[in-house]
C-alpha cells in the first residue's frame, strides 16, 4: 500500500502561515501557487528506484518556536560538536527545526555589504534581492509534486550574498538540526556571488535519533562571471527521516562551483545535484561520498550541462553499501550544441560489503558536439578478499579490517574535497557509520 500523499493542510494554513511570518505578497502568491500545483503533479521519477511509498506528506508544518540564544555555549550538544569554539571571526547560522536561534556576521564583511542570514529574516530585510533569485533559474515550483510542495510550506534556509568583487575568506557554516518528532523541514538556501567575487558555504544537517520527519531541502546558486563558490555540505540525518535534497548551481563566464557532498543519512534519501556552465570558460567540481547502511534506500544524481565553450566539468563519486543497503549512483554529462572545446569527465565507484547490499553506477555522457573531449569511468563490486586476508593475517579483527578498507576506499575523494571542515565532519560522519 502507498502512503498517502495528500497534503495534510488547505490553502487557509499557508495563508495564516504566511500572514504571521509578515510575507510580501509575492512570496505568498508562490507558496498558493505550490500548494495548487501539488494537487496535480507527480512526483519525481529518480531512475531506479521507487519512492510512491516514502513518506514526504506525514508532517507537522507548524513546529513551536525555538527561542534564540545569545551564545554557542547554550545550543545542543550535536550542534555544538559541528562548530567548534566561538572566535570573533566566526560565520554562522543556527536553525533548530524550523527556528532560526543564533545568526552572527563578523563586522569587517558587513561593512563590505555581505549578506548572511536565515531565509526568513532575508525575506523582510533584502526583498529585493530575495525575490530576484528565490525560484529563479536554477529551481521551478512545478517541475514536479516535491518541488510544489517544497514551496508552498518553505519553513527556513539561508541567504548568502557577495557583492562584486569582494573575496570572502572565512567559511560561512549553517547548521540545521531536527529535534522534534514529526518535523517537516522546508529548507530553502540561496547563495549568490557577483562578479568577480568568491565565497565558501558550508552547510551541515543533523537530527536526533528516534525523531520520525521530513526534509525537502532545495539549494540554489548563483556564481557571477569570475566568481568562485565552494559548496560543502554534510548530511546526516537519522533513519527515520525521508529527505529529498535539490541542489542546483548556474555558472556564468569563467566563474567556478566546487560541490563537496557528504551524503551520510541514514534514511531514504533522494538527492539530486545539478551544474548549468552557462558562460564560456566556467567550471564545476563535484565531488560526493556515501555509506549505505541497515534498511535504506538511495538515489543520488549528479548533472553537469555544459553550455558555453571552453567548459570544464568533473564528477567524481564513491559509495559504500553495507547490510541491506540499496543505492543508484546516476552520473550525467550533457554537452550542449555549440559548447565547443569543453571538456566532461566523470568516475563513480561503488564498494558493496555484504550479500544483501546492492549498489548501482551509471555513468551517461550526452554530447551534441563534435570539437570536445569526455569520459566516464565506473566500477561497482564487492571487498576484495585479499585485502582483507591481508589485513587479518597481521591480527587485525575482521570489522576494524572492514573499517580501514572503507576508510581507504573513501580517500581518494575526502582528501580532495576543497573545504577543510567539510573533510573533517565528513571524516567523523564516516567513522561513525562504519563502527
Amino acid at each position: 500500500m502507498s502512503v498517502e500523499t495528500k497534503v495534510p493542510f488547505e490553502s487557509e494554513h499557508i495563508q495564516t502561515f504566511s500572514n504571521e511570518r509578515k510575507e510580501p505578497k509575492w512570496l505568498l502568491d508562490i507558496r498558493l501557487k505550490g500548494l495548487e500545483l501539488f494537487e496535480t503533479l507527480a512526483l519525481p521519477r529518480p531512475e531506479k528506484t521507487k519512492i510512491d511509498k516514502w513518506n514526504f506528506t506525514q508532517f507537522s508544518h507548524s513546529v513551536q518556536d525555538v527561542p534564540a540564544v545569545n551564545n554557542i555555549a547554550t545550543l545542543p550538544e550535536n550542534v555544538r560538536a559541528l562548530i567548534g569554539e566561538e572566535t570573533a571571526e566566526q560565520n554562522l547560522v543556527v536553525q533548530q527545526d524550523t527556528s532560526a536561534v543564533f545568526a552572527k556576521l563578523n563586522s569587517e564583511l558587513k561593512d563590505k555589504g555581505v549578506i548572511f542570514t536565515d531565509l526568513k529574516t532575508a525575506v523582510t530585510e533584502h526583498e529585493d534581492l530575495v525575490k530576484k533569485y528565490l525560484f529563479g533559474e536554477a529551481v521551478n515550483v512545478d517541475e514536479n509534486r516535491l518541488t510544489a510542495l517544497h514551496a508552498a510550506c518553505l519553513n527556513g534556509g539561508a541567504f548568502v550574498y557577495v557583492p562584486r568583487n569582494v573575496q570572502v575568506e572565512l567559511p560561512l557554516q549553517a547548521v540545521y538540526s531536527i529535534d522534534t518528532v514529526e518535523t517537516g523541514l522546508f529548507n530553502h538556501v540561496i547563495v549568490v556571488a557577483e562578479e568577480n567575487s568568491s565565497v565558501t558555504y558550508v552547510e551541515n544537517y543533523v537530527s536526533t535519533e528516534g525523531q520520525a520527519a521530513v526534509a525537502n531541502i532545495v539549494a540554489e546558486v548563483y556564481a557571477g562571471a569570475g566568481s568562485k563558490v565552494a559548496f560543502g555540505a554534510v548530511d546526516n540525518l537519522a533513519t527515520e527521516v525521508t529527505t529529498y535534497v535539490v541542489r542546483r548551481a548556474h555558472v556564468e563566464r569563467d566563474a567556478r562551483v566546487d560541490w563537496a557532498l557528504g551524503q551520510m543519512n541514514d534514511g531514504n534519501t533522494v538527492s539530486e545535484n545539478t551544474t548549468h556552465l552557462i558562460g564560456d570558460g566556467s567550471w564545476a567540481d563535484t565531488k560526493t561520498v556515501s555509506i549505505g547502511r541497515g534498511e535504506q534506500k538511495q538515489n543520488f544524481t549528479t548533472q553537469i550541462f555544459h553550455h558555453g565553450k571552453h567548459s570544464e566539468g568533473h564528477i567524481l563519486k564513491h559509495g559504500v553499501m553495507r547490510d541491506s543497503a540499496t543505492a543508484i549512483f546516476n552520473g550525467i554529462t550533457k554537452i550542449e550544441h555549440g559548447a565547443t572545446k569543453s571538456n566532461g569527465e566523470q568516475t563513480e565507484r561503488v564498494l558493496m560489503l555484504s550479500e544483501k547490499a546492492r549498489g548501482d553506477a551509471n555513468p551517461i555522457l550526452l554530447i551534441d558536439e563534435d570539437d570536445v573531449t569526455a569520459g566516464h569511468a565506473a566500477s561497482v563490486g564487492r571487498i576484495d578478499p585479499l585485502q582483507m586476508f591481508y589485513l587479518m593475517s597481521r591480527g587485525i579483527p575482521r570489522k576494524e579490517a572492514e573499517r580501514l578498507v572503507i576508510h581507504g576506499f573513501l580517500a581518494p575523494v575526502v582528501n580532495q574535497l576543497p573545504i577543510e571542515s567539510v573533510k573533517e565532519r565528513l571524516r567523523e560522519a564516516i567513522e561513525r557509520k562504519v563502527k
